[in-house]
């Protein structure tokens, strides 16, 4: 059962891997009436990804797995695809929305797979990435409307 937490785990990093790299991405590129509040915003976001890639690192190697990296590893293993580097404010907001809802999916399912296999501490993690997603989620949809 370990492995395949570990499992949802590996994946719940190379998406958050991949989601950061796209948040860096807008981050960089955003232009428009908005700029200085989505760069902001982007930057702020891709930190907090950037320390949680980190925990969920850990995470695997306490359980007796080795935690993938490279970005061709972690690109493999992702189920977000990249976004054209010029897009206008409201696409990188809508991308972004898109790729938090495929991280929220895939923690429901790490969460669940966690509580099975009474795993409460990764439980927890999952259940904090959700919160961090959803709320990121609704800040993203917020600015669209």
């Amino acid at each position: 059962m370990t492995q395949v937490v570990i499992g949802h785990l590996e994946t719940l990093l190379a998406d958050s891997y991949s989601l950061m790299a796209q948040t860096h991405l807008a981050h960089w590129n955003v232009e428009g009436p908005n700029f200085f509040g989505l760069h902001a915003a982007f930057e702020e976001q891709y930190q907090e990804l950037f320390t949680a890639i980190d925990e969920i690192a850990e995470r695997i190697r306490a359980l007796g797995g080795y935690a993938p990296g490279g970005l061709a590893m972690l690109d493999t293993m992702s189920e977000i695809d990249g976004m054209e580097r010029k897009l206008a404010s409201n696409d990188y907001l809508a991308h972004l929305a898109k790729y938090h809802e495929i991280l929220i999916a895939s923690a429901v399912k790490g969460r669940d797979a966690a509580g099975d296999a009474g795993d409460s501490e990764t439980e927890d993690l999952f259940i904090a990435r959700l919160q961090v997603h959803e709320k990121t989620l609704w800040m993203l949809k917020s600015a669209l409307s």
